[in-house]
C-alpha cells in the first residue's frame, strides 16, 4: 500500500482510497448522510474529549509533545477526515470546491481590516 503525505497526496486519492475501503465491505448501504454526519460528530466529539478541561496552551502541549496522546489524537483527527471524505463520497460534494466557495464566503464575513487578532463572530465585528 502506498505510503501517503499532506505533501503529495490529492484529496481525490484521500477520497478514492476511502470509497475502495467502504466498496470492499459492502458498507454503501449503510453510509446515509445521516449515518454519516452523525458518526462524524460522534468521532469529532472523540477528538475533543483528549483536550476536555485542559487550558488552550496545555492543549497545544498534549496535541505536540506527548508521543502517547498525540497516536490517538492523529486517529481521532483520522476518523473525522474519513468520515467527512466518506459524506463527501456519498453525497457528491467535491470538497475542494466547496472549501474555496467558503473560504470566499469566510473571507466577506471576516475582512482581515475588521478580524485581525480578534476571536468574535463576524456579526460582532
Amino acid at each position: 500500500m502506498k505510503s501517503l503525505n499532506d505533501d503529495k497526496t490529492t484529496v481525490a486519492e484521500l477520497k478514492a482510497r476511502i470509497l475502495a475501503f467502504v466498496h470492499e465491505r459492502e458498507w454503501e448501504q449503510f453510509h446515509a448522510p445521516k449515518n454519516l454526519s452523525m458518526a462524524l460528530a460522534a468521532e469529532a466529539g472523540e477528538l475533543m474529549e483528549h483536550f476536555l478541561w485542559a487550558e488552550a496552551g496545555a492543549s497545544r502541549d498534549i496535541a505536540k509533545n506527548d508521543p502517547a496522546r498525540r497516536k490517538k489524537i492523529e486517529e481521532e483527527l483520522a476518523d473525522v477526515i474519513i468520515y467527512a471524505l466518506e459524506f463527501a463520497n456519498a453525497t457528491g460534494i467535491d470538497v475542494a470546491a466547496a472549501i474555496e466557495s467558503k473560504m470566499e464566503a469566510n473571507g466577506k464575513k471576516y475582512p482581515v481590516e475588521k478580524a485581525r487578532g480578534r476571536s468574535e463572530k463576524y456579526t460582532e465585528l
